[in-house]
């Protein structure tokens, strides 16, 4: 659970997205504190992604609110996304654009002009390690080399909190490290959220776990007291074993 003695930077309340009669998400409330790395887990179709996208403002919640730093994602959405770095699923960009050019137009509509721009994105390409693929158009660029793009418009703005999808989607074993590695770095200044189904990643970085299933939370405990579910102490036998038990 959260350390109520931290600040909550994220606040989800009853968080709710039907589509018709199908039930995405049911009734998912949890906070997020500064310091936190949650590792957001579930199988395919357990409403990871639709919480993530209710979460920063892309989707209507059917019921329920969720929060960013005190503003409301839905009524107060242009604050909630002036202190938020989503990362979504797929990443989205220009793909006629070079990566500085992408990382420059993302500044800019966060407002940052001249020497200010030149230095947040330097500091993104930095972060990041895409320098040398910084005049490439993004679409000349590998499944990893992309996802490393659009985790640097996440990271642009330094924002308190980040929503991560699948951060580490489509990267090699070392860019993998290398994202593990700077998530934990910035994390004691951050609430950070991963939606992940590797659970190696869990293991890594983060210091919380909520288990997703069927849109209803099954679990919501650090990654060692996850592992003393099961005879096992694997975190992927904990997993299975709770999944199983929702969908059942």
């Amino acid at each position: 659970m959260a350390d109520d003695t931290r600040p909550a930077l994220i606040e989800i309340q009853g968080l709710t997205k039907r589509f018709g009669g199908f039930t995405a998400v049911d009734d998912v409330s949890f906070t997020v504190a500064k310091g936190e790395v949650l590792g957001f887990l579930g199988p395919n179709g357990a409403g990871k992604s639709t919480t993530m996208r209710m979460l920063a403002g892309f989707m209507i919640p059917t019921e329920g609110t969720a929060a960013i730093c005190g503003h409301d994602v839905q009524s107060d959405g242009v604050a909630a996304r002036r202190v938020l770095g989503f990362l979504p699923e797929g990443a989205p960009t220009y793909p006629d654009m070079t990566v500085t050019g992408f990382l420059r137009f993302c500044g800019k509509v966060r407002g940052y002009r001249g020497s200010g721009l030149d230095d947040r994105v330097a500091a993104a390409i930095a972060l990041t390690r895409l320098d040398s693929v910084r005049v490439q158009p993004v679409e000349t660029l590998s499944k990893g080399f992309k996802r490393r793009v659009g985790l640097a418009q996440a990271l642009l703005h330094d924002p308190p909190v980040l929503v991560l999808d699948e951060p580490t989607d489509g990267l090699d074993p070392n860019q993998k490290h290398e994202v593990r590695v700077l998530i934990t770095r910035m994390a004691p200044d951050k609430a950070i959220v991963i939606s992940t189904h590797i659970l190696e990643e869990v293991d890594a970085v983060c210091t919380r776990a909520i288990i997703i299933a069927a849109g209803r939370i099954v679990a919501d405990e650090t990654p060692g007291e996850l592992q003393t579910r099961h005879p096992s102490g694997k975190l992927d036998d904990v997993f299975r074993q709770l999944t199983l038990q929702q969908a059942a």
